[in-house]
This record gives C-alpha cells, sequence and structure tokens, in this order.
C-alpha cells in the first residue's frame, strides 16, 4: 500500500510525489508534501491589514518614486495581477507606463 493521499481536489488515487510536492495526473493539481510546509505559506497584508493573494487587485496609496528614474507611480495608481514574492519589497507587478516592479505591501490596499 502507498502512503500518498489522494488528490484533494478530484480525490484521484493516482497521486505521484514529485521532489517535495504531490502531483495529481489527471486534474494537475499539485500540493505540498508535509502538513507543516502548507501551514507555512507566505503571508502578505496590505496597509489596512487585508490578506493580499497572486491574482489579486491592488491600488497605491503614496506617492512613490521609481528608484533610478524620474518616473513616480502616483496615488491611486491600479496595479492587476501582483504576484506575491519573499523579501523586503513583497509584491511583483507590472504597472502600465512605467514596467515591471517591486512594491512594499504596507504601500498598497486591496482593490
Amino acid at each position: 500500500m502507498s502512503d500518498i493521499p489522494n488528490c484533494p481536489k478530484c480525490n484521484s488515487s493516482f497521486t505521484y510525489a514529485d521532489g517535495g510536492l504531490y502531483v495529481c495526473p489527471e486534474c494537475g493539481h499539485e500540493w505540498e508534501a508535509t502538513e507543516e510546509a502548507a501551514s507555512e505559506a507566505l503571508i502578505v497584508k496590505d496597509a489596512n491589514g487585508n490578506p493580499l493573494q497572486d491574482g489579486d487587485s491592488v491600488t497605491v496609496i503614496k506617492d512613490l518614486k521609481v528608484k533610478g528614474s524620474s518616473l513616480v507611480v502616483k496615488v491611486g495608481t491600479k496595479v492587476k495581477n501582483i504576484r506575491l514574492v519573499e523579501g523586503d519589497h513583497d509584491i511583483d507587478c507590472r504597472i502600465d507606463g512605467i514596467g515591471p516592479m517591486k512594491l512594499k505591501s504596507e504601500f498598497v490596499k486591496k482593490a
């Protein structure tokens, strides 16, 4: 008998281990192999304390100077489809007219 659990999404018994992940070949769902790793997921909150997730839209709450240029990200700029990353600047995004940027979550609010 295998100690690999069934897929939590489609309940398939054909799951397999791939490094630190379990993978379901039927629906393509991947999840952490240990419960401890799942509980240590990255938690990022905006300026108001609302939790952020990948794909959320946020609004900038303060004028932000872009380092190395004369550009400024103005208050009220809406940023769509963010990605959360680890580090000091915990939001990876693309801002129209400026390009790819990293933002601190303390300067945005969830839209």
